[in-house]
């Protein structure tokens, strides 16, 4: 993605955004299930266009894969320097994929939770009435309302996979990191304190309060 020129970046906008490419005068709507993946080298920039942060906005989350354990490393080795050609099983239909999509939106949320998403998201903006001077003086610019809705649908999701079906501020909490660390961007002076976006949403999510009534209910169940 961020090989292509911007008008080719603002097409794949169009595709994220709207799910349909437009060609000339005609206008194709992209089938369902549809999403988009993308890498980022962190070593070559080079020759690069940096995506707009409306269009990095538009990505659920920003996963960062780290090297491979020592275990992983070996079994990579073993498993693709031989002649076996891999055998690719189909896991789940595209039917299913909605299916399952509809089922994480159905999963009810408290206010409480929703209060606390707000409040997290919120709590990423300098500008914002209140901010922590934490973030004043690492943030140049917090998450919007987007942020706030993935992180909903993502502590949904991750309720679902727990086999659960309610929604506590520890899903949110557990889905903070790649639903926020591309919607913020840090000021200079935490850059030139080697201040990552990961650590200042580590100390937001220890400063933002959790809901009295979740606290309630963890006391009740002997958690801190």
């Amino acid at each position: 993605i961020n090989r292509t020129p911007p008008k080719t970046q603002a097409a794949l906008l169009e595709a994220m955004q709207e799910r349909h490419v437009t060609v000339g005068s005609n206008t194709y709507r992209l089938p369902s299930p549809f999403f988009v993946l993308a890498t980022q080298n962190p070593i070559e920039q080079e020759g690069t266009y940096p995506l707009p942060e409306a269009q990095l906005d538009r990505f659920r989350f920003n996963i960062v894969v780290k090297c491979p354990t020592a275990a992983e490393e070996l079994r990579i080795l073993k498993q693709t320097t031989g002649s076996e050609e891999p055998q690719l099983r189909p896991a789940l239909t595209g039917d299913q994929i909605l299916a399952l999509q509809e089922v994480v939106r159905k999963v009810p949320v408290a206010e409480h939770v929703f209060v606390y998403a707000r409040d997290l998201v919120r709590a990423t903006r300098p500008n914002e009435e209140g901010a922590s001077e934490f973030a004043r003086k690492y943030l140049s610019w917090g998450a919007g309302p987007r942020a706030g809705q993935y992180l909903i649908l993502g502590a949904k999701a991750r309720a679902v996979l727990s086999g659960r079906f309610h929604v506590t501020t520890e899903d949110v909490r557990s889905v903070a990191l790649p639903v926020l660390r591309h919607r913020i961007l840090t000021t200079f002076q935490a850059d030139s304190e080697g201040v990552t976006p990961d650590q200042v949403i580590q100390q937001l999510l220890a400063k933002v309060p959790v809901a009295v009534q979740e606290r309630a209910r963890k006391l009740a169940k002997g958690v801190n």
